[in-house]
């Protein structure tokens, strides 16, 4: 953990309020991968965080975020929450703050992503999992920490972002996950084509990108967002193409 991540984390702890590092970050940090980003989550509101930091930069009150700059970099502090109804398969028509880490953690895609950890004096930290996801880390397995048809349904893409994270990582996608994404692989068609190239780029770029485009294939979601490659298959590939 980056020491400016610890300074953040124990400032939040000395003025009384919860603090853990969140979602991939400690999943990278757990795979012994370098971390892109440190997310924080907290039991305290937007403006008791304000207060604790003096400086701070509002990237998204509505939703309960605000950045503090530590080094030139800027870390993200969102209040623990639950997500209302989604409209647009991509923001909840509202947030409401929760006191519960656990809660906030299973509005999150994948269990993989729905831990939370932090050194709290400690040599190795406390490490919050209330969705076994270091079991699925362990066992290489993709799966929701609730109901997929829900998270599914809420934000889309998560469907694709499942097919990436076993593209990455070389995991299998638990049956239940994956008949969910076959059920509601149509919806996938509501999500912006801006945000299904950066997964697509994402899976292209993986380890072993065929893994992900027979996801893809086999998921049906293949044939809504990449119908040209879809229809290739089958079909003998003769000299350079």
């Amino acid at each position: 953990m980056p020491v400016q991540v610890e300074e953040i984390l124990g400032k939040l702890r000395e003025h009384g309020y919860e603090a853990f590092a969140v979602g991939g970050c400690v999943r990278d940090a757990i795979l012994g991968r370098i971390p892109g980003d440190w997310d924080i989550t907290t039991s305290a509101h937007p403006e008791e965080v304000k207060q604790v930091f003096g400086h701070t930069i509002d990237t998204g009150l509505q939703h309960g975020t605000v950045t503090v700059m530590r080094d030139h970099i800027g870390y993200e502090i969102t209040t623990y929450r639950i997500d209302g109804e989604y409209e647009d398969g991509r923001h909840p028509k509202e947030v409401v703050f929760t006191a519960e880490l656990r809660e906030d953690l299973r509005r999150r895609d994948f269990t993989i992503n729905a831990m939370a950890w932090s050194l709290n004096g400690a040599t190795f930290g406390e490490l919050v999992d209330p969705f076994d996801g270091m079991s699925d880390l362990e066992e290489c397995i993709i799966r929701t920490p609730c109901d997929p048809d829900v998270t599914f349904s809420d934000d889309p893409l998560r469907m694709m972002r499942a097919v990436r994270f076993a593209s990455q990582l070389g995991f299998t996608i638990e049956e239940e996950t994956f008949e969910a994404i076959r059920r509601n692989a149509e919806r996938i068609r509501i999500v912006s084509r801006e945000r299904i190239v950066t997964e697509l780029n994402k899976i292209v770029l993986s380890p072993v990108p065929s893994m992900g485009f027979e996801l893809l294939e086999l998921t049906g979601l293949l044939e809504r967002i990449f119908p040209e490659m879809h229809n290739l298959k089958g079909v003998e590939k003769r000299g350079r193409h």
